[in-house]
């Protein structure tokens, strides 16, 4: 049992718990706004309506983000029907395949045992098993992302054939295109310049010769540049929207109001690598001292080669630290943007493990084990964390699930602490994978009664009682993300624009632009004995019941209102 890696019915067997209990939890959570409601309901809306060209999101044109995300949510819900799970799928099929595709890529590249630690520890990563379960275009992304850098090492390691070179540069370049329409030209501009950056520091130009850069490029316009020519086609306003806005001004402007202090990738790299964290330092040292770690445990990249020889380590360290760097310049700084960079710190990460030193397993081992105590101290303040008394209740119905990750986590903390102390090695990497994983899946699981309030799916029953077919829903002065997904249709904006803003500019008739506008409408509608439904900000609704105006809630929580006209 030293060599677990050995066994590939023991590998075998913990992929598909893995993989399993991975699509599993796909469908335990409600889509939580804003961005799971949003995607979802761009996907319902392409499915629904057939147009696989022009994405809408509540009926208006959005252009914000290209089509690949949605695309595969709508095939999604083509297969399988509409559901909660079924918007995760693709977000939850990128992330178990980029695990399964760093492992392919590490045993290849570095050796069996290094492909084996690679992909447990992906598998592992709080930020990866949590982004991995959320419908958001950063795990596509980091899906796409993956393929570029696993088929890149693949094409340029140690012994590869000229044919081999060729087919997996190809798949490197689709890799880009389908970032590209993951995400847009960051997809594109975050591989060209890791390369840049590799080369100047590896003085190894002839890297450029390998690229197969003419028949790549053919195949990235291929797979990349059909839809944006058919939507710029279709939308002349898209691609100056698209290019220019939320390229060139979300880089280098605030307006977007995602500023963050300049640290934040940092500190989210040092959360998210967890249970990792007590190696990190060292792998990412290690990975440009090629000549460490001898001994049994030596990987096949690890050994002095010739100066052109491809640095495979070195790619990774680029790559992973480029990619942070680039996004703490940007002044648009979200979590979800440095997610691409843990399948190469996994890499780096299994390297350090194969070869490296006790104490730095010991320390991520106990390091783990800590975060189990910090869980479990944390427990009895969770209900201060409610930002609204009426939610109390739900940060108390969360507490019971944190203990259990709390135990999970000191518990195999402990285990895998002990495993390391006595230098087995697999066991030492099975144990705390496991631990990472189900701490992090537990913790997902519990937090659905607030993904619930946040929601709103409680009101669902008494809003879609109220529901007749032509029946209209405004949105007064916001905008419920989720709601227009789960009640199949989508609402008329009332004083609100935000991310709509340039879509209203090409369709103001989709909206409603003052409350005074809504009101007549409203009562119009009540003495012709029509019914409507609204989803209102608390304050519109006190100032329109000072003024007499008709209104029934029909539902309410802790965050929306929703009322009726009440018609004859």
């Amino acid at each position: 049992m030293s060599d677990l890696h050995k066994s590939r019915t023991f590998v075998w067997t913990l992929f598909a718990v893995f993989v399993l209990v991975s699509l599993y939890m796909l469908g335990v959570r409600t889509l939580v706004p804003p961005d799971e409601g949003r995607y979802a309901e761009m996907a319902r809306e392409m499915f629904s309506s057939g147009d696989w060209i022009t994405t809408r999101l509540n009926g208006i044109k959005y252009f914000e983000k290209p089509p690949l995300q949605t695309w595969m949510n709508a095939l999604s819900f083509s297969l399988f029907g509409l559901g909660d799970w079924q918007a995760r799928l693709w977000t939850g099929l990128c992330g178990i395949g980029g695990v399964l595709l760093t492992a392919y890529a590490g045993t290849r590249v570095f050796g069996a045992r290094v492909g084996f630690y690679a992909g447990l520890v992906l598998g592992s990563c709080f930020y990866w098993i949590a982004c991995s379960q959320i419908d958001s275009l950063d795990m596509g992304l980091s899906g796409m992302m993956t393929i570029v850098l696993c088929a890149l090492l693949l094409a340029q390691r140690e012994g590869v054939t000229p044919q081999e070179n060729r087919n997996w540069m190809l798949l490197c370049w689709a890799g880009m295109a389908l970032s590209v329409l993951s995400k847009g030209l960051i997809g594109l501009m975050l591989p060209g310049g890791i390369l840049v950056v590799y080369t100047l520091v590896t003085l190894q130009w002839r890297l450029w010769a390998r690229l197969h850069l003419v028949k790549g490029l053919l195949l990235f316009l291929l797979v990349a540049a059909p839809w944006f020519i058919l939507v710029g086609l279709r939308n002349p306003e898209q691609p100056h929207f698209f290019f220019i806005h939320e390229h060139w001004d979300r880089f280098f402007k605030t307006e977007h109001h995602r500023e963050q202090v300049w640290y934040v990738f940092f500190v989210l790299t040092a959360v998210g690598i967890v249970p990792w964290l007590g190696v990190l330092g060292q792998a990412m040292v290690r990975a440009v001292a090629p000549g460490a770690g001898t001994g049994a445990g030596k990987d096949k990249a690890s050994a002095p080669a010739a100066k052109d020889a491809f640095r495979p380590a070195v790619m990774l360290l680029v790559w992973a630290v480029f990619i942070i760097l680039f996004f703490t310049k940007s002044n648009s700084k979200l979590p979800g943007y440095i997610l691409p960079i843990f399948p190469a710190l996994a890499l780096l990460v299994a390297r350090y493990l194969d070869a490296g030193a006790r104490l730095g397993r010991m320390l991520s081992a106990g390091l783990m084990a800590l975060v189990g105590v910090a869980l479990l101290c944390a427990v009895p303040y969770m209900p201060r964390m409610a930002g609204r008394a009426a939610e109390v209740a739900l940060y108390k119905a969360y507490q019971p699930w944190v203990i259990v990750a709390g135990f999970i986590g000191l518990a195999g903390g402990a285990l895998a602490l002990l495993y390391a102390r006595q230098l087995q090695r697999d066991r030492f990497v099975v144990a705390l994978a496991v631990t990472g994983f189900f701490t992090t899946q537990v913790l997902m699981a519990g937090f659905e009664p607030l993904g619930r309030v946040r929601a709103g799916a409680d009101m669902l029953p008494a809003i879609s009682a109220q529901l007749l077919p032509h029946t209209k829903i405004y949105s007064v002065g916001t905008y419920e993300q989720s709601m227009t997904f789960y009640l199949r249709r989508t609402f008329i904006l009332v004083d609100y624009t935000d991310e709509f803003s340039f879509g209203l500019q090409q369709q103001p008739e989709l909206a409603i632009p003052t409350v005074p506008a809504f009101v007549a409408q409203w009562m119009s509608d009540a003495r012709a004995g029509v019914r409507d439904l609204a989803f209102i900000r608390e304050d519109i609704y006190m100032a329109l019941k000072a003024q007499g105006v008709p209104m029934r809630i029909v539902a309410q929580d802790s965050r929306r209102i929703v009322i009726a006209n009440d018609p004859r």
